[in-house]
């Protein structure tokens, strides 16, 4: 499995995963310019790409929606709550098909399932994904906008071979920082994101021997470094785990999720598997 930040921050999310010949992006809060380049930095063309699949309606996550679908004919994949917030968003045009998803839907495409997990953020109907390589199992996790350390949270990283993270802030750093009282309380509230304490913890806590690298990811313009992301998970984590930080404006250098030597299970395969429906819009 090959994954590739093409950009993680509050400028803007989008992930590339490829699984054998599937290839998949996560969001769509860059510019298609962009992703077209960066993609095509690691030799991807971005028009191969399967489907585009979002995780809620923020701007930083949906800026690109309607360039991506109709300039590269992307499919779309996203809940219905958050399609209604989309589709009447002015700047993202027209989409001609939307195919709906229920949060806690598993996605299927060739080789891969997709996991759609609901998270408490403050969007209409946000979610995080798992996705699963079916032929050898290999488990990716992709949880950024999370709100909290919610329940079953800690048994989805338990499951995982790699995983992409939000370490939004430091805690230090948004306290002191010049956001007004109420912006400060909506970050680190039940909605808002998790800090870099409480990524490396989830990690150090509930995270296998299976686990690979992790990315702390989603860091915040204005009360996070990455010199201070990466410290906080280092005094934490194992010491032989690998710890990447996504790049706030720019792609960076693909990460490969080896295959494990055991067998499927876990809870991305005893959910129910239910294939996204088709919808035109006109």
């Amino acid at each position: 499995m090959e994954v590739i930040s093409l950009q993680s921050g509050s400028s803007g999310n989008c992930v590339f995963v490829r699984i054998g010949q599937t290839r998949l992006l996560f969001d769509a809060g860059i510019s298609g310019r962009k992703a077209q380049s960066r993609l095509a930095m690691h030799g991807h063309d971005i028009r191969d790409v399967d489907a585009l699949i979002i995780s809620h309606d923020h701007s930083d996550h949906i800026s690109g929606v309607g360039i991506f679908h109709r300039q590269f004919q992307l499919p779309v994949y996203l809940s219905e709550p958050t399609a209604r917030v989309v589709t009447r968003k002015k700047a993202t045009g027209v989409l001609s098909e939307i195919n709906h998803f229920r949060s806690g839907d598993t996605l299927e495409f060739p080789g891969v399932l997709v996991t759609t997990i609901r998270t408490p953020h403050d969007a209409v109907d946000g979610v995080c994904f798992v996705v699963e390589d079916t032929a050898c199992g290999t488990r990716f996790g992709l949880m950024t906008d999370l709100g909290h350390r919610f329940s079953g949270l800690a048994d989805w990283i338990a499951d995982l071979d790699a995983l992409m993270i939000e370490s939004n802030y430091d805690e230090a750093m948004l306290r002191d920082g010049f956001y007004p009282l109420h912006l400060k309380q909506r970050i680190s509230g039940k909605g808002g994101h998790l800090s870099n304490e409480d990524a490396a913890t989830l990690v150090r806590d509930h995270a296998s021997e299976r686990l690979q690298w992790v990315c702390l990811a989603h860091l915040s313009d204005e009360n996070n470094t990455p010199e201070l992301a990466m410290e906080t998970c280092r005094e934490h984590v194992r010491d032989d785990l690998t710890v990447i930080c996504a790049d706030r404006r720019d792609v960076i250098d693909p990460m490969i999720v080896r295959a494990p030597a055991r067998v499927p299970s876990g809870p991305a395969v005893a959910r129910r598997r239910r294939v996204a429906r088709q919808v035109s819009l006109f």
